[in-house]
């Protein structure tokens, strides 16, 4: 069965680029702000604030 966690990196392997890895940083933020924002205005709902 292959493992379905990988280890980190080895030292020697090249990273990522600059670009590529400020984007998946930014999306993942976008996305915890947009969750935290649908679920904040979900409880004002459920709470029946304006």
């Amino acid at each position: 069965m292959p493992d379905i966690i990988e280890g980190p990196p080895e030292a020697d392997a090249p990273r990522r680029p600059l670009g590529r890895r400020l984007a998946w940083f930014l999306a993942l933020a976008l996305a915890g702000m947009a969750a935290t924002g649908a679920v904040a205005y979900a409880l004002r709902a459920l709470l029946g604030l304006e």
